[in-house]
């Protein structure tokens, strides 16, 4: 009798220890994955009305006699102001959720440029036409919105303390430095061909551009974990490891920049989102299940319902990008020398008008103090002739007419 009462002693601590424990460490990541969620979903909106906001900007100084500088403009600085505020949703966001969940919610901001595009459109369309042209964006929006339901319903529910130690502890394990080895291949490979070979695919570009991204979403991951945990009073700021990865946050987000500039030279912003996103989101989910270990004791059903709001949120982008109107060139005039016999009009041979030497693409504008005189219509030679009948009847004045040997 004692020794089964010492043994039911000693085994109903146990049940009564662990059951609560593993349902409150449940209720807590979740919690924590829906913050991260929406702090993210939050961050996005923001952007998409910031950057709105300034293309306003420069368009309303351009479409109206107005010479100031864009950010004279109050509009321009609200833009920013927004900006920072959505940048700084988005990077806190990742000290919350995992980062294989909050990186594909970016399908957030191609949601919300379309919306405001749709409502801020200028032309007057009937119904049909209305919903011919812009069938392909709804459906696309659907279906972003329910591969972010998806994500956020099935997305990962790992969370570590990003300390000092845990963070050195991932980085120099043998998973990630696979990954990084083939990662650095792989980059080397493909600025080998973009530079040397002038491979100038759009998948080579943006492929550069999401392998850099892996490393940044990684660092900022880590920068913005230590800061939440120095902020609950465990100090993280003290390790090397934390500044390490400040540099490698600052160094990539900046060689994604370029990457990304010369890509917008070359391709039309509407592909360049769609590709970019896609080759963006499954470098980085993979990155994030190497590095912190996102999957690890998730069960098949979870991982199978992810990859699927990921494809989904996948055809959701690519069709409203898809439906984008195509960006027109804008001609500030037409060049009257590429017509036939213009060139002779002056007794000198020259252009009826000249070239227009400021640059018209967007955001690089300038202000030209003689743009009057540079529209200035062309004007003949006039001569006055002296009729020797008087009362004759003729034409006041003729034009000069010169040979081709003048």
């Amino acid at each position: 009798m004692e020794r089964g009462n010492g043994s039911t002693l000693r085994l109903q601590p146990l049940a009564t220890e662990t059951v609560p424990l593993l349902g409150h460490e449940d209720s807590f990541s979740y919690k924590e994955n829906l913050i991260g969620a929406l702090l993210a979903i939050f961050g996005h909106l923001v952007i998409s009305i910031a950057l709105n906001l300034q293309k306003y900007s420069h368009i309303r100084l351009v479409g109206c006699k107005d010479h100031r500088v864009y950010f004279k403009t109050k509009t321009w600085w609200c833009g920013l102001f927004l900006l920072f505020l959505g940048e700084l949703g988005v990077f806190s966001s990742y000290a919350f959720a995992p980062l294989s969940l909050i990186v594909p919610l970016g399908a957030v901001s191609v949601i919300a440029s379309a919306i405001i595009g749709v409502i801020f459109i200028k032309e007057k369309w009937k119904p049909r036409d209305f919903l011919r042209r812009y069938i392909l964006s709804f459906v696309g929006c659907g279906l972003a919105i329910v591969g972010t339901y998806l994500l956020i319903t099935f997305g990962p529910n790992s969370h570590e303390a990003m300390t000092g130690e845990n963070i050195t502890k991932h980085l120099v394990s043998w998973p990630f430095l696979l990954h990084m080895l083939v990662e650095i291949i792989l980059f080397c490979l493909l600025l080998y061909f973009y530079k040397e070979r002038k491979a100038n695919y759009i998948v080579v570009i943006l492929l550069l551009v999401a392998l850099l991204g892996s490393m940044t979403v990684i660092t900022v991951k880590a920068v913005a974990g230590m800061i939440v945990v120095s902020i609950r009073g465990n100090l993280q700021l003290g390790y090397p490891i934390f500044y390490i990865m400040v540099v490698c946050m600052v160094a990539t987000s900046a060689f994604q920049a370029t990457f990304l500039t010369e890509a917008s030279q070359l391709y039309d912003a509407s592909q360049i989102a769609s590709v970019g996103y896609i080759l963006s989101t499954v470098i980085a989910v993979t990155a994030g299940a190497t590095f912190y270990l996102d999957f690890i004791g998730e069960d098949v059903l979870h991982i199978c319902m992810f990859v699927l709001g990921c494809l989904t949120a996948f055809l959701g982008v690519f069709l409203v990008t898809r439906n984008k109107r195509k960006s027109i060139f804008f001609e500030p005039y037409i060049s009257m020398d590429t017509m036939p016999g213009m060139q002779n009009l002056h007794d000198n041979g020259t252009a009826v008008q000249p070239d227009l030497k400021t640059s018209f693409s967007y955001g690089a504008l300038e202000y030209n103090d003689t743009i009057s005189e540079i529209y200035a219509p062309a004007t003949l030679t006039v001569v006055q002739e002296e009729h020797g009948a008087k009362g004759a009847p003729g034409p006041p004045y003729r034009i000069m007419e010169h040979s081709k040997r003048e």
